[in-house]
């Protein structure tokens, strides 16, 4: 057994453990971070009179609508990292081919992971929202981080393992 296959199953894991983290957080104190949405959309707390207000939406449903959307999305994401790791798992000891067909799913996953990253919260959220300029509300950094955290696992898992 390669060494280099148990680190594929295991950093997927412990992605799929960090998404059902972070669905278990959010619905378990669903308003928290729902506040969270809420004041990126509104851009409450933007710099003053910045030109950009006119994208602000203050519906409660929509409001509502995207954070059950995120709250989707992280849970897709958990879900396929779960399926990735498991089906890594059962091909451990199988031939090079075997398990390189197993990636699939665990690329997947963290494409779709990295993804809510990138598109929801640093472009929409980030950008379109101006999200940048809160003091308070900015999860610019957490993302980047954990884009970059499953960029890493992305990179690793599609590495070839020697024969």
């Amino acid at each position: 057994m390669s060494m280099a296959r148990v680190a594929k199953v295991l950093l997927l894991a412990a992605m799929a453990f960090f998404f059902t983290l972070v669905v278990l957080n959010n619905t378990a104190d669903f308003d928290s971070n729902y506040q969270f949405v809420r004041h990126v959309l509104m851009m409450d707390s933007t710099f003053p009179g910045n030109r950009g207000m006119w994208r602000a939406i203050s519906s409660p449903g929509v409001h509502t609508a995207f954070y059950l959307g995120i709250i989707a999305w992280e849970t897709l994401s958990a879900g396929l990292c779960w399926w990735g790791a498991i089906a890594l798992f059962r091909v451990l000891h199988a031939p090079l081919v075997e398990f390189q067909r197993a990636k699939r799913v665990g690329i997947a996953a963290l494409t779709a992971g990295m993804l809510l990253w990138f598109v929801a919260f640093l472009s929409v959220g980030g950008e379109y929202f101006l999200m940048w300029q809160s003091r308070l509300w900015n999860g610019q950094d957490a993302a980047f981080r954990m884009f970059v955290c499953e960029g890493v696992v992305l990179l690793i898992l599609m590495m070839s393992e020697p024969e």
